[in-house]
């Protein structure tokens, strides 16, 4: 199966720095734009950031100049290099990719996928 697994969250003082990670796996085609959303108790998901598979960046403009979304291709493998960290930062995060992929042995989709999710807490 395909899947999207995160990692690298955790808590972090403000002014701190964390890189999320998200892995792809399992029997992949293409990948195409990747990206980072969050969550905060009580709000909708937004994304913060985006990456084509040409290196196409766009960001949330609460995020400018404080966030960096990479990828390396090769791994099928996108980050998201969070500085100067903020409380309101505080949220889950989700890796969200546009895969063309297989879910069992015929069956090929290209769609939306999401991981679980890591936490992100800011605070002092």
């Amino acid at each position: 199966q395909v899947q999207l697994v995160e990692s690298g969250g955790g808590l972090v003082q403000p002014g701190g720095s964390l890189r999320l990670s998200c892995a792809a796996s399992g029997r992949i085609v293409s990948i195409y734009e990747m990206g980072w959303y969050r969550q905060a108790p009580g709000k909708q998901r937004k994304l913060v950031a985006a990456i084509t598979s040409g290196g196409s960046t766009n960001y949330a403009d609460s995020v400018k100049g404080r966030f960096t979304i990479s990828r390396d291709n090769a791994k099928n493998t996108v980050y998201l290099q969070m500085n100067s960290l903020k409380p309101e930062d505080t949220a889950d995060y989700y890796c969200n990719a546009d895969m063309d992929g297989y879910s069992g042995t015929y069956s090929r989709s290209r769609k939306l996928y999401w991981g679980q999710g890591t936490q992100v807490t800011v605070s002092s």
